[in-house]
């Protein structure tokens, strides 16, 4: 790709120098265009790898609107992992599920700092309605690396869940994507849980850091 952008480069060297300064084909493609431009590509080339990235994920995302997520885990894993995985700050999204639980569509409906992002409940619901959606499955990352949820990732599941039980929507899963393999969890389905085990009905440590959750209110 980079040689078909840069024919007089030397794209193997250009490659080398890539892989070494973001550290993985998988962060190479995730990383922002002002850094692949730090990096030495050219607008074209930067448009190369983010066409490449693109094209990857519609293409997972093409097996999402097929079959049941809920029924398909790894592959979910697997997209969500190619999606976010990699972002420099905390990102939350949603899988909008129809009926028999296939993709409807997926959004990103916040970007926040490298420790937290905004949720606003109220706005997850009333999207979920507007899509027709019948069920969810809430997205976000952890820059850090580590998928144990946080206290305010509990809170803010739990409260997503009790404002769409009445009107018909149900939360599958509030997944937490790290940059690791995800673990698998040791209960069963039917609980709300992270990739690194149990969700909801779990104490996090006191140390835990706020964040995924609500949005800050500011000081009196």
């Amino acid at each position: 790709m980079l040689f078909t952008n840069n024919p007089r480069a030397d794209a193997e060297s250009l490659a080398e120098k890539l892989l070494d300064r973001f550290g993985s084909l998988a962060e190479v493609l995730s990383a922002e265009p002002e850094a692949l431009a730090a990096a030495g590509l050219s607008m074209s080339a930067i448009a190369g790898v983010r066409l490449v990235r693109e094209l990857a994920l519609r293409f997972m995302r093409a097996e999402l609107h097929s079959r049941p997520l809920v029924a398909s885990r790894d592959t979910l894993i697997d997209y969500c992992s190619a999606q976010i995985a990699h972002s420099k700050v905390e990102e939350f999204h949603i899988l909008f599920l129809d009926r028999k639980n296939a993709l409807i569509k997926h959004e990103r409906q916040q970007r926040g700092t490298v420790d937290h992002t905004p949720v606003y409940t109220r706005e997850v619901v009333k999207r979920a309605l507007e899509l027709g959606a019948s069920a969810l499955i809430l997205v976000h990352n952890h820059p850090s690396g580590d998928p144990t949820p946080s206290r305010a990732d509990i809170a803010v599941t739990k409260d997503i869940v009790k404002a769409a039980a009445p009107l018909g929507v149900t939360v599958h899963d509030h997944l937490i994507i790290g940059r690791g393999p995800p673990q698998q969890p040791a209960r069963p389905r039917a609980d709300l849980r992270s990739d690194a085990g149990r969700f909801s009905r779990r104490r996090a440590p006191a140390s835990d850091d706020a964040r995924c959750g609500a949005p800050a209110r500011p000081a009196r």
